[in-house]
């Protein structure tokens, strides 16, 4: 995708013209989001500082692998660069529709198309070819063979290593001792899945033809279920949609009892983000899991 030295020089190429205006989004707390107007055309601009342009590269990475499954929507990407009042930029399409009446039926069933993808081109079993972001946090994407060694190893030890200073030597005791029987809890998955990965309700839009489409990635290849338990963290969707999910990739009845440990990498990055209110909730899921 072309990179641009200035938005000016984006938008003059995109719409033959550079004069634009700029209305503030709101809603998010990494980036600045903006709706570009030029010659009629809408646009949607996320914005950083240009020391953090690392954030866009691997979104437009996520965006490409759900785009090329074929299952699920999610906003074309346009361009990206640097510029001199706005930092770094990525422009997206602009989407902006209406809920259709089977609007969470049909995600579902997109999801769940999404998560029996064939996985076999993006990476050799679970991870990612690149490491990304979760929220502003450093995510790894280091492949492994096993899942239950992947999440591990890249998703809970990095995470209760970030927020060490947080834990009592009693914590970190019983830290040990949880992560050296993951294998007893997680199991192996029967396939490997493309996760959105950061799949909570701000993450979804309602796109141009009013289905769900899909936005912000912090995606990996993994267990299907690690998106639906990320989708139950904050309130969960409605029933229909798990219900319709559920009708093309079935959920094991089992996955109630993992739900809280995949959760688990969130609330960590939460802590380690956000500070000591999510404390007690990371020690609670530990709680659970003590013999």
């Amino acid at each position: 995708m072309k990179q641009y030295e200035s938005l000016h020089s984006a938008l003059h190429d995109l719409a033959g013209s550079d004069e634009f205006s700029a209305l503030p989004v709101y809603g998010g707390d990494i980036n600045r989001a903006y709706r570009l107007t030029v010659d009629g055309r809408s646009i949607f601009m996320k914005s950083n500082r240009n020391e953090n342009v690392q954030f866009f590269d691997p979104e437009i990475s996520g965006l490409y692998a759900i785009r090329r499954t074929g299952t699920i929507r999610v906003p074309e990407t346009i361009c990206s660069g640097q510029d001199g009042q706005y930092g770094s930029f990525l422009l997206l399409e602009w989407c902006q529709g209406n809920p259709g009446k089977e609007f969470f039926e049909n995600f579902g069933h997109n999801l769940a198309a999404m998560h029996l993808a064939d996985t076999s081109g993006t990476v050799r079993v679970y991870g990612f070819p690149e490491d990304n972001f979760i929220g502003a946090g450093k995510q790894e994407n280091t492949p492994e063979n096993s899942w239950v060694v992947f999440f591990r190893e890249h998703r809970l030890k990095p995470q209760f290593q970030r927020a060490e200073s947080w834990f009592s030597e009693t914590d970190r005791k019983r830290i040990d001792r949880f992560l050296d029987r993951l294998d007893r809890y997680l199991p192996e998955p029967e396939f490997p899945s493309l996760l959105h990965g950061d799949l909570w309700s701000g993450n979804y839009i309602t796109g141009n033809d009013g289905e769900a489409w899909l936005i912000d990635p912090a995606v990996y290849v993994g267990h299907f279920e690690a998106d639906l338990a990320m989708t139950e963290l904050f309130g969960g969707f409605p029933r229909r949609f798990y219900d319709a999910y559920s009708t093309v990739n079935l959920i094991d009845p089992e996955y109630r009892e993992r739900r809280d440990i995949y959760n688990l990498y969130h609330l960590l990055n939460h802590l380690n983000l956000f500070g000591g209110s999510y404390l007690g909730s990371v020690r609670d899921v530990l709680s659970v899991y003590e013999e």
